[in-house]
């Protein structure tokens, strides 16, 4: 199974198996994708990013080193801040079986998480799965 995880946070193999009931990952290969999230759209705006691609490299390097240590094929890299586009842009290059997004709990939603579930299923006819943080 290839399975494409985004997240605004590092995850390890027991959040990702949460995310899919239980399920065995013993033949996954997991692409992890952690956008450059910015905390508003103003912020976005009127700042540059440095400061946000370096933190998503950080949680994509903890996950990817997380996932490997509990025998899970893994791969971390960073992502657009726009989670679609970044889904879009993983997707160009690993052909996934489904995905898992992984979101803040409502009360943290942050800028650019909503609604990304359905959008990605829309867009890109691939099984997407929603878990909170």
């Amino acid at each position: 199974m290839n399975l494409l995880v985004m997240a605004p946070e590092p995850v390890d193999a027991a959040a990702v198996r949460g995310a899919l009931g239980g399920e065995d990952l013993g033949d996954a290969k997991i692409l992890f994708v952690s956008p450059a999230l910015n905390e508003s759209a103003l912020k976005f705006w009127m700042t540059e990013n440095d400061e946000e691609i370096a933190a998503a490299q950080q949680r994509a390097d903890e996950t990817e080193a997380a996932l490997k240590s509990e025998g899970v094929q893994a791969k971390g890299v960073t992502g657009e801040s726009e989670p679609l586009l970044a889904l879009q842009d993983a997707l160009a290059t690993f052909q996934a079986d489904r995905i898992v997004v992984f979101v803040h709990a409502e009360e943290e939603l942050r800028y650019r998480e909503d609604d990304v579930v359905g959008e990605a299923e829309r867009r890109f006819g691939v099984p997407v799965v929603e878990a909170r943080l």
